[in-house]
């Protein structure tokens, strides 16, 4: 009976898929992320920085799964490489539950969950769904059985430790020449007033012109094994007023863990000036700071199997997806296709059906701020490839990087 209801929810889950797609919309599960950053207090231009991070939005290739916690404080000028230090915040500050109860949209008051989000990050089918849950298993209901491996597990947390590095002296050429523009104006018109906006514009150019982040991105992942699913859903899930198994949790919120997978680095050393208003230096901060974090994420990607996300072809002739140099593709890199199927066990797998690769000079610069710098292939709006091998592929196959 247990394995009839898996079989029959992924086959709806199938049906859902299809369904998008049909819309013109095609959706597919994704990974999940919260994101993080270490401020380094009384550091120069940390409330800038702090600011900015705050404005960045978690890559469109995960699933946003922030909580209200977005900055951990420190007065350290600098972290230990061990992160020793994000492990006991994460550890004293309950992340890991946190990032549970907010897969079951838990009330932080009543402890009350539900599985909407579970739907809705599953693709499943409500009406149908709510069907199947009927038929309660030992466990709990399959619904949540079959979402944990595929969405509660594939669950992460980035934590950037983002620091300023001065590079004045190349910033304080530019600031001059801007000066200096504004002392021509000024003697050219006659009017003082250039000459003053050229100071005070210089000054913020010089500031700005020469900014510069080192940022190291520490991943982690959230542990859902079959031990803490079925503690959790047996002992601690309720959908309605229970105060034994509300209470329950909360008193063992340390149970739930966060595992360190790896750490990334960036020196920001690619980012330039171009595209930014002189009248707005402090963009420069936002676009170092996101181009940084965006050279992280992607370098994780190649260097952690887990952490690979999944693109769907949104056209096969040509062949072309939503990705590009932001993700780190390269004329280099190679994407398998994969095409979902359900497998004897009743589980919904993923089957490599052919191979594909960047075609030169058409990778999309999606980058932050690429379209105000006016560089190379920031309009295409795709990445376009070119078969290696396969047969037959169709809109809504999803890609993923190989080696």
């Amino acid at each position: 009976m247990k394995r009839f209801i898996i079989i029959q929810l992924l086959a709806v889950v199938f049906a859902a898929q299809i369904q998008a797609q049909g819309d013109g919309e095609i959706k597919y599960r994704r990974s999940s992320l919260y994101s993080m950053m270490i401020n380094h207090e009384g550091r120069e231009f940390g409330d800038e920085i702090k600011d900015v991070f705050l404005k960045i939005p978690v890559p469109d290739k995960y699933n946003n799964h922030d909580l209200s916690v977005k900055v951990i404080y420190t007065s350290e000028k600098k972290l230990d490489k061990n992160h020793e230090e994000i492990d006991e915040f994460i550890r004293n500050n309950g992340i890991a539950s946190r990032m549970v109860g907010r897969w079951f949209n838990r009330d932080y008051m009543t402890g009350i969950c539900d599985v909407e989000l579970v739907k809705e990050r599953g693709l499943y089918n409500t009406s149908e769904l709510d069907k199947a849950l009927a038929s309660k298993t030992q466990r709990g209901n399959a619904l949540l059985e079959d979402a944990g491996e595929d969405l509660i597990g594939n669950t992460f947390l980035i934590v950037n430790d983002i620091r300023y590095i001065d590079r004045s002296k190349g910033s304080s050429v530019w600031g001059g020449i801007v000066k200096g523009l504004g002392a021509a104006a000024a003697i050219y018109t006659g009017e003082t007033s250039y000459m003053d906006l050229g100071n005070s514009t210089g000054d913020m150019v010089a500031s700005y012109k020469g900014f510069k982040v080192n940022i190291d991105t520490y991943l982690y992942q959230l542990v859902w094994d079959e031990e803490t699913a079925t503690k959790f859903y047996t002992q601690y899930y309720t959908d309605k007023d229970n105060k034994e198994k509300v209470n329950a949790f909360n008193n063992n919120r340390k149970m739930f863990k966060l595992k360190y997978v790896g750490s990334q680095h960036s020196d920001g050393s690619n980012t330039s000036f171009l595209g930014i208003n002189l009248d707005e230096p402090q963009q420069m901060v936002r676009k170092a700071c996101q181009r940084a974090i965006d050279e992280n994420i992607a370098s994780l990607q190649k260097n952690f199997d887990q952490f690979k996300v999944n693109t769907p072809l949104i056209s096969v002739s040509p062949l072309k997806a939503y990705i590009g140099l932001k993700e780190g593709v390269t004329e280099k890199s190679r994407f398998e296709v994969l095409e979902a199927e359900l497998s004897k066990e009743g589980k919904m797998t993923y089957k490599r059906v052919g191979v594909i690769q960047p075609k030169e000079n058409l990778i999309w610069d999606n980058r932050y701020m690429a379209s105000e710098e006016q560089a190379y292939g920031s309009d295409f709006g795709f990445t376009t490839f070119r078969k290696v091998s396969g047969g037959d592929f169709y809109p809504g196959m999803l890609i993923r990087e190989i080696k």
